[in-house]
């Protein structure tokens, strides 16, 4: 849950608030994209997707922070299954879009049907959509050492002691599409997912993400992280740039990290605007702080966004449950079950 609450909409309706995206390298050729939805999916939101929204991949294959190709989820309303009441059971679609159709609305090529909780698959193309365990960690910590920043203008480099990971046990709506690496095209490219609204209105897009911690670590007023969620990479530079920028320069100049905070500032701003995922098809993804070539399930990307922020050293000594992480698609591993999850309370909807 990299990206948990931070508009207005996502702390209302759980299913449009996009937790977490990842990229990586699937088997014989082929990539696998994966976003996460629904934080705390069974205990304080649903298990169920918007039957208005729309649930996208998008790529970037030559550099303008627009895209090019677009992965398309759609939801059909929700039946109860098993006999249930409790748990859902929705019928999807998957289309790919080029072009105009990929900017925008719900058309493009059927690639794959399927319903929610089993894999669907079709001429190479694998999707599931269904509960999965959380695989983001992240120490509670944090919270003080952002308070620290932003109200009292210091750095807490104590702030990570105490190793409580309140994400822990958990369970998300994992959305994953595995397709040939050529359907998206070749080489580098970068990419991002958004949830946007399309229905009886036009289409207004509500939630946005390519990397990590972005809009927690660096976007402190509500009305820029609203912003941000509805706008496009192509905007960043302009819209973005001067608020990372001037929080990293802080960041570094309270820590005593870097010999001229503000070069290192607009450093961290140009690296990470606009905000895409970069990534080079049919490598082995890694999220580091050396740089970024996709992000897979198990990377520790919290460390890494910290680092950068305050360019020295932040270990929060929390990983994601990689013990969760399957080998074979939808590479998600069970859920936790409810005995598992005894004594975890549900997640306010707060920042």
């Amino acid at each position: 849950m990299s990206h948990h609450f931070d508009t207005k909409l996502a702390r209302e309706d759980p299913r449009l608030n996009l937790c977490d995206f990842y990229l990586f390298d699937g088997p014989s050729g082929k990539t696998v994209m994966a976003m996460t939805v629904n934080p705390d999916v069974g205990l304080s939101a649903p298990d169920t997707l918007h039957p208005e929204g729309l649930y996208a991949f998008r790529f970037d294959l030559n550099g303008d922070a627009r895209e090019e190709v677009t992965f398309k989820f759609t939801f059909s309303e929700p039946r109860h299954g098993d006999g249930s009441e409790h748990t859902h059971i929705q019928p999807f679609v998957v289309r790919k879009a080029t072009g105009d159709d990929a900017l925008r609305g719900d058309t493009g090529e059927s690639l794959v049907e399927g319903e929610t909780g089993s894999v669907a698959t079709n001429s190479g193309v694998r999707a599931y959509v269904g509960i999965a365990p959380e695989l983001f960690a992240a120490n509670a910590g944090f919270g003080t050492f952002m308070t620290a920043f932003y109200k009292d203008q210091r750095y807490d480099g104590d702030a990570f002691l105490h190793q409580q990971n309140p994400f822990a046990s958990r369970n998300i709506t994992a959305i994953v599409l595995e397709v040939p690496s050529e359907l998206i095209g070749q080489g580098k490219i970068n990419a991002w997912a958004t949830i946007s609204l399309f229905g009886h209105a036009p289409e207004v897009q509500v939630s946005r993400w390519g990397l990590p911690m972005v809009t927690h670590l660096f976007l402190s007023d509500q009305e820029a992280k609203e912003q941000f969620n509805a706008s496009v990479p192509s905007e960043d530079r302009e819209r973005f740039a001067k608020s990372i920028a001037d929080c990293a320069e802080k960041m570094t100049t309270y820590a005593g990290s870097a010999p001229d905070p503000g070069e290192y500032g607009k450093r961290i701003a140009a690296r990470l605007c606009p905000d895409t995922l970069p990534y080079e098809l049919g490598t082995s993804a890694a999220f580091e702080v050396a740089g970024f070539n996709g992000r897979a399930l198990g990377d520790d990307v919290l460390d890494v966004m910290l680092t950068l922020a305050a360019n020295t050293s932040i270990v929060d000594g929390l990983a994601p449950d990689r013990g969760r992480i399957r080998k074979d698609f939808p590479y998600y591993g069970a859920p936790y079950t409810a005995e598992e999850q005894a004594g975890v309370t549900p997640i306010a909807a707060h920042g």
